[in-house]
Order: structure tokens, then sequence, then C-alpha cells
């Protein structure tokens, strides 16, 4: 089974080979650059929006067996309570003045910024995410987790990448950007939703 994903993100590779346990192919590896318009409502919507781009394009291609893939997305994104669930869907682009993706940087500072006058106690949030994996038949499966926190003032970690060092996972003492991959895997919302997705694919 070839395991296609829609992403370039390395840090989301890493974590889908390390999950199912085998090499994940990147699309654009295969040399597919489609980057569909994220116009649904939902995580789960857009998670199938860019599965359906890429298996769309990978019909195409003369190399990968009709009978041995799948291609994988997922999105996901940060809901804080004190801001009615923003960033949600837009988290990737919530700094952005234009509609595209903004830096994690951005993303993350316009957080802190919003909730800089949030006191402790009301600075709840969580992590969202909503995968969809189309077989080689156009079937879709989908499957969603979360994680729970809290958002802090500054940064802390080095590990993970959006906005990671600054969600604070209270069981665990650390931000979810001082977990260890080990540790992330294992409570994550994308890890979560990704083992949901491996028990139903090959149980």
């Amino acid at each position: 089974m070839i395991i296609i994903a829609a992403t370039q993100n390395k840090h989301k590779i890493y974590e889908f080979g390390k999950i199912f346990g085998v090499k994940v192919y990147p699309a654009a590896e295969l040399g597919i650059f489609t980057d569909p318009e994220e116009d649904g409502t939902t995580f789960a919507e857009n998670s199938e929006i860019k599965a359906r781009a890429i298996y769309e394009e990978v019909k195409k291609l003369d190399n990968i067996p009709d009978n041995e893939y799948i291609v994988v997305a997922d999105d996901s994104g940060l809901c804080v309570d004190a801001l009615g669930g923003a960033p949600g869907i837009y988290s990737a682009r919530y700094a952005s003045t234009d509609g595209h993706n903004s830096n994690d940087e951005e993303n993350l500072q316009k957080v802190l910024d919003e909730l800089k006058d949030v006191p402790a106690g009301k600075r709840q949030a969580y992590f969202a995410c909503a995968i969809c994996a189309v077989d080689q038949n156009g079937k879709a499966t989908h499957t969603e987790a979360r994680i729970y926190g809290e958002i802090i003032r500054e940064k802390k970690g080095e590990n993970g990448f959006g906005y990671d060092p600054i969600f604070f996972v209270p069981e665990y003492g650390k931000t979810t950007a001082e977990l260890s991959v080990e540790e992330k895997n294992a409570i994550s919302h994308r890890g979560k939703a990704l083992r949901q997705l491996k028990e139903i694919l090959w149980s």
C-alpha cells in the first residue's frame, strides 16, 4: 500500500510515517503540486477537499498501481474559547491580510496579542484535527480528534511547529513544543486521528 500525503509539511510527513510505520510520500515527490482552494466550513470538509484534489491527480499517473494507494490529507487548527473558536479553520492564515497562509510566528503572535487582556483560567483552547483518506476507488474515510489545553503568555519549547510553543498541556506540565516526539504522538490531535484511521484501514 502506497500512502500519499496531501502536504509538503515535513513535520506532518514525519508524524504520518511514525504512526503508519511505513514510508509516506508527499504528493510533490510524485510531481503533484495541486493547491486547491480550501473553502470548506469545517476541518473535515477542508481535509476532503485536499485529499480529493490529490487523488484526481494520482489517477493520471502511470507509475502508481491502481489498487495499491491511498491519499491522506489533514486539516487542523487551534480553537480558543475566548476568541469564539478562532483561529479555527483559518489557523494557517490567521494573520494574513491577503487570504494566503501567513507564517507561524505571525499567526502565533496575533493570538497572543488578542489574548493579552484575558486572565489565567479563561485561556482554554484545543487543537482539532480532521483526517480524510481517499482510497483508489474514491471512497473517503474520515476521523477527527482533539487535544485540550490552554494558551500561555509567552513561547516555550523548540519542538513542533505552528502554535505548539504557546499551547500548554496541564497533565504534562509542558507546551506541545516541549514534548518529545513520542509524547506528542501519544496525545496530539493529529496522532489520535491518524491512529483512528490506521485502525479503520488495517483492522
